[in-house]
């Protein structure tokens, strides 16, 4: 368990940087519908209790002390869960990919944050996984990555069953099964690849299912930005993405080994190719008198 001594600097630098997404993206719902709201408060309540809840079902992993907690989960958790889900959902919307397809879309934008973020930040303490820095993907289970996928999938399934429909079912009723179907399916996804499948066919099943996840959404040559993307979609991820390079390089983190610097640029690479358009519109209206 964690210990009450005061985070450190990192940690207070990290917690800040999820509550500038948090304000990001309640400007953005507030200004554009109640769905929106119920769709962020939604999230970052799922992301709480599905912390809460994966902690207590794999006994895993353990957080380090941050400034506001929620029993043993740092509250700034749940926030960045919440923003993740609304901004990926947000881009993937306004792509030209079936409406179906888009909560695997939702699923790769997230693995691109937490290829650069989680490694790293094992190294600075903010969660632990037990394992020690050379197990697997530099000290993070690669099992992970599988749940980091299908946190965002099953939710933005969830949510986009009922939330075409513009009446109060589509506004209240699509965040509570987003939250519903969402926890249902990271916990059954959980049990099924860590009681479920023999650990010397885990690392296959989890290469597999992302793989084919990749492929599916490039096989659907998808096209962004068909319709107006607000730019807090590029923001969420490049705020994560920057920190960890720069608190990482000061701290010299990142370079325990190199390699991970450089999976972090290529991130950061892939976050800024993806988001072109919002970015071109940021400094237009940056230079505008």
């Amino acid at each position: 368990m964690y210990n009450n001594v005061m985070p450190n600097i990192y940690f207070v630098f990290f917690e800040f940087i999820i509550y500038i997404q948090l304000v990001l993206c309640l400007r953005h719902a507030w200004k554009h519908s109640m769905a929106n709201l119920l769709r962020l408060f939604a999230g970052i309540l799922f992301g709480v209790i599905l912390e809460l809840a994966t902690i207590r079902q794999l006994h895993a992993y353990e957080y380090g002390r941050f400034i506001v907690m929620v029993l043993d989960v740092p509250l700034c958790i749940g926030i960045a869960w919440g923003c993740i889900l609304y901004s990926s959902m947000e881009f993937s919307n306004a792509s030209n990919l079936p409406y179906w397809s888009r909560p695997i879309l939702d699923g790769l934008l997230a693995l691109n944050i937490d290829l650069a973020l989680d490694a790293v930040a094992i190294r600075f303490g903010f969660w632990n996984w037990g394992q020690g820095r050379s197990f697997q993907y530099f000290g993070v289970p690669y099992a992970n990555f599988w749940a980091w996928f299908w946190v965002i999938f099953f939710f933005s399934l969830g949510y986009r069953i009922f939330a075409q429909r513009e009446d109060w079912i589509g506004t209240w009723i699509s965040p509570v099964l987003g939250l519903v179907i969402g926890l249902a399916g990271v916990l059954g996804t959980n049990k099924l690849i860590v009681f479920g499948i023999a650990p010397e066919h885990r690392n296959i099943v989890i290469f597999t299912v992302l793989i084919v996840a990749f492929v599916s959404t490039l096989v659907m040559r998808p096209k962004f930005y068909i319709t107006p993307v607000p730019a807090l979609t590029f923001w969420v991820p490049a705020l994560t993405h920057i920190y960890i390079l720069i608190a990482g390089l000061i701290s010299g983190v990142i370079l325990e080994p190199p390699f991970l610097l450089l999976i972090g640029i290529i991130m950061i690479v892939i976050a800024f190719y993806l988001h072109r358009p919002a970015i071109h519109t940021i400094g237009n209206k940056r230079s505008s008198p």
